[in-house]
């Protein structure tokens, strides 16, 4: 300021107008295009944690979880806000739709990939129109069969399944569903011809397998150990890349002999498309630790997963990857959700 300005204005009232310029210029660095805070100064206020099913299921059980460990960290609350509807559709929707602050973000499962080639029309794109974070857990498939079946192997199913073209078939808790892609891969994989028969719940495939009306079932580990251990359903192959501690004696799916038959339960957060880099890397950091932490893989456990954490770039790949493979499964089976 000039010698005559701070002379008319006096040297007391020059000073204040020069530190309250100094916290404009520093406001204004802090500030990124958009008036969004920088990633130091992110959080100012609470986040909305989309959770695009019903209250009560699995997404909702792990978006809790990870709703009070970001709050934790960050000193803000984690809202999380049930949006069901659409196969998750509606909930992600609204997430990509939404202000790219870093206020809002949305936990999505195996939906996410499968919903492209499944319905005609969506009304965002899951790689255009968001932002990956990390994914957050992982969760593990096996092909469980009836005991009374004469089949011990993976190999034996196949060459079992060759035989008798059309006889045998399997259950799943619907169509769409992974545990029914997963079907479907496994009969295109194998160069097979099974039935699905669609049940209302994948436990209910499950029970109705061992109540006999369906052969073979693809369902989470945690809902089949019991089962499996007590003789009631044999284990043939774990669908992941490694046997899981909890199911020793049960091969892998290339173990077993059929290649490239690998499935998995996850669950990811995501921003919209256009959310700042530095508020997508803060998030992600957060989440990293968060992972690591005792208390949540615990939690996680508890809810039949193991915690993971992928930089924003290894997840995006995953998700257009996954999008192409289940997208050319879909097509040769000629599902539709409409």
């Amino acid at each position: 300021m000039s010698r005559r300005a701070k002379g008319i204005l006096g040297s007391g009232t020059a000073e204040r107008i020069t530190a309250a310029a100094c916290a404009l210029a520093v406001a204004a660095l802090v500030l990124l295009p958009g008036g969004v805070l920088s990633a130091e100064q992110y959080p100012a206020k609470p986040i909305r944690l989309i959770l695009p099913f019903q209250p009560g299921g699995t997404t909702d059980i792990i978006g809790r979880i990870i709703g009070q460990k970001y709050a934790e960290r960050f000193g803000q609350p984690v809202v999380p806000e049930n949006r069901p509807g659409a196969g998750s559709n509606l909930g992600i929707e609204m997430a990509a739709k939404a202000r790219p602050d870093g206020y809002t973000v949305v936990l999505t499962s195996p939906a996410l990939t499968l919903s492209p080639g499944l319905y005609k029309k969506l009304n965002y794109d899951p790689v255009k129109d968001l932002a990956p974070i990390s994914m957050v857990v992982q969760g593990h498939y096996v092909l469980v069969i009836r005991p009374a079946l004469p089949i011990k192997s993976l190999r034996e199913l196949v060459e079992y399944a060759k035989a008798n073209p059309g006889k045998l078939n399997y259950g799943s808790g619907g169509i769409g569903t992974a545990p029914h892609l997963a079907g479907e891969l496994f009969k295109s994989l194998a160069r097979i011809n099974i039935v699905h028969v669609p049940y209302k719940g994948a436990n209910l495939a499950m029970t109705g397998m061992m109540g006999g009306e369906v052969d073979m079932v693809v369902i989470g580990i945690t809902n089949a150990v019991a089962q499996i251990k007590a003789g009631k359903v044999r284990g043939l192959a774990v669908l992941g890349t490694a046997r899981v501690s909890s199911l020793p004696d049960v091969p892998t799916a290339r173990e077993a002999g059929v290649e490239g038959f690998e499935v998995t339960s996850w669950y990811g957060l995501l921003a919209p498309a256009g959310t700042p880099r530095d508020i997508i890397g803060r998030l992600n950091a957060e989440w990293v630790r968060i992972a690591a932490d005792a208390d949540t893989k615990e939690k996680m456990q508890t809810a039949g997963f193991e915690t993971v954490a992928t930089p924003p770039e290894q997840f995006a790949a995953f998700i257009r990857n996954d999008i192409a493979r289940w997208g050319r499964i879909i097509k040769e089976a000629n599902l539709s959700v409409e």
